[in-house]
């Protein structure tokens, strides 16, 4: 490792990394998947036999003028109670000419702007136009992130928000509300934070259910982040079934690791066929909303793309340089 090495910390990459650079990184990232020119090769997710960690190891390509990129990180549910990030990782980005490194990442930074960044593109070309009011069920950090994001893609009017704990999702609202200046309700239930609104963000670490499909509203975009291994499903079958389209990051990924596809592939709920990439949708090559009625459903997992987009226009900017994604 030679001295030239970019060593970027979490607090500068959220400080190079802002919401819009972020998004357009996630564009870019999906916009390659779209058009096949992204190099993604299978992701490890592997649930640890000694406590509920899940290690994981991503590695990717963007384009041929970045060179590839790799995460090996953990996913540590229980640090949510001690008010730790529930993910720490570490990204390595190497020279696409000779392959030498040339810049390690906080892989946490980077996992949470470009999860919630893609967030808000699969909002941006899935929800109605006329959306503009959010549901958050989660209240962590990348809840807050995904209604940060989507606020840079929909002029939003108001936010509903609902985890476990009162006292943390009354604190979330809070925070939103100073930072967006719009208004930010704490509510009781998760079907309060859902019933009757147009985009539903579903943030949460949970193995079983938290939203249920009887609860959406015609029209409504859901995206969900964190059912990421088969053992893990936030939203529950009905979810599913009343989607008229189900929207995934990658189909070989999703139906390996999307906990809610998993299932429903296995019951028949849905065919391999039924899974639209979100690179698909935001080309144009694929159609996900056919009327403003029809529910969509994203299932995210996270790709190895989204981290190569994020981390190279993190080393494009430190670097002084326009990002070219």
């Amino acid at each position: 490792m030679t001295d030239d090495v970019l060593r970027l910390s979490g607090e500068r990459i959220h400080h190079l990394l802002d919401t819009d650079r972020a998004i357009r990184s996630q564009r870019a990232a999906f916009t390659a998947l779209g058009d096949g020119t992204a190099e993604l090769p299978g992701k490890i997710m592997h649930p640890s036999r000694h406590d509920d960690s899940v290690v994981f190891s991503y590695v990717a390509r963007l384009s041929a003028d970045t060179g590839p990129v790799a995460k090996f990180g953990s996913v540590n549910p229980g640090n949510a109670a001690a008010g730790l990030p529930t993910i720490h990782a570490v990204i390595n980005a190497l020279d696409p000419v000779t392959g030498q490194l040339v810049a390690v990442l906080d892989g946490t930074a980077v996992t949470t702007l470009r999860t919630a960044a893609a967030g808000a593109v699969a909002f941006d070309v899935l929800a109605t136009a006329d959306s503009t009011e959010l549901g958050l069920v989660g209240a962590g950090t990348q809840a807050l992130a995904h209604a940060r994001a989507v606020a840079r893609v929909r002029p939003l009017r108001s936010v509903h928000i609902w985890s476990p704990t009162p006292d943390r999702r009354a604190q979330a609202a809070r925070a939103l509300a100073a930072e967006l200046g719009i208004p930010v309700k704490a509510v009781d239930t998760a079907r309060e934070a859902v019933t009757g609104l147009p985009m539903v963000a579903v943030c949460t670490l949970s193995r079983t259910p938290v939203l249920r499909g009887a609860w959406l509203t015609p029209g409504c975009t859901v995206v969900s982040v964190g059912s990421f291994e088969p053992t893990r499903s936030e939203v529950d079958p009905e979810t599913v079934r009343r989607a008229a389209a189900v929207v995934v990051d990658d189909p070989d990924t999703a139906r390996d690791h999307a906990g809610p596809v998993v299932s429903a592939l296995r019951d028949r709920l849905l065919s391999p066929e039924d899974l639209i990439p979100l690179g698909g949708v935001v080309t144009g090559r694929r159609e996900a909303r056919r009327s403003a009625d029809d529910i969509v459903l994203h299932l995210s997992v996270g790709v190895g793309v989204q981290d190569a987009a994020a981390a190279w226009a993190v080393i494009d900017a430190a670097r002084g340089k326009e990002s070219r994604r």
